[in-house]
């Protein structure tokens, strides 16, 4: 590695999430929705169906849990969704409050999805920015 660490040292996840989000540009809740509403952006809701139900999701938001992410995106996947159309694609990854996202984009861009990013302060920056928020069933 660059740090001069070895690939087998150990490194804390907040040196990890430093490193990580130090490869893209992160995006804030205004510009986000904004980007959605444009067209411009695929926010994906990666929160587990508990939180989702305790506490919404942004409308037109695709939902898609952590542990299948990289299957539905990945636009050569046999898994794929039909809105994994190509590696160009800018996906705004979204979780509760901005850290499993940061880690899930990075995997992205593992898979080429180079304009993945994900939204800083997760569902609740966008709730508490008073963006749209609907109960989990009314999608």
């Amino acid at each position: 590695m660059s740090d001069g660490l070895a690939a087998s040292d150990p490194v804390g996840i907040d040196d990890l999430l430093e490193r990580v989000r130090a490869g893209y540009r992160r995006i804030e809740p205004q510009e986000a929705h904004e980007a959605a509403e444009a067209g411009q952006a695929l926010l994906v809701d990666i929160r587990y169906a508990a939180l989702r139900e305790r506490d919404g999701v942004i409308p037109g938001a695709l939902v898609i849990e952590r542990n299948e992410l990289e299957w539905r995106l990945d636009p050569r996947g046999s898994h794929r969704l039909p809105e994994a159309t190509g590696h160009g694609i800018r996906v705004v990854v979204v979780c509760n409050e901005g850290y499993a996202s940061s880690l899930a984009a990075e995997s992205l861009h593992r898979l080429g999805l180079r304009r993945a990013t994900d939204l800083v302060g997760g569902f609740q920056a966008w709730r508490a920015a008073g963006l749209p928020v609907s109960a989990e069933g009314s999608r």
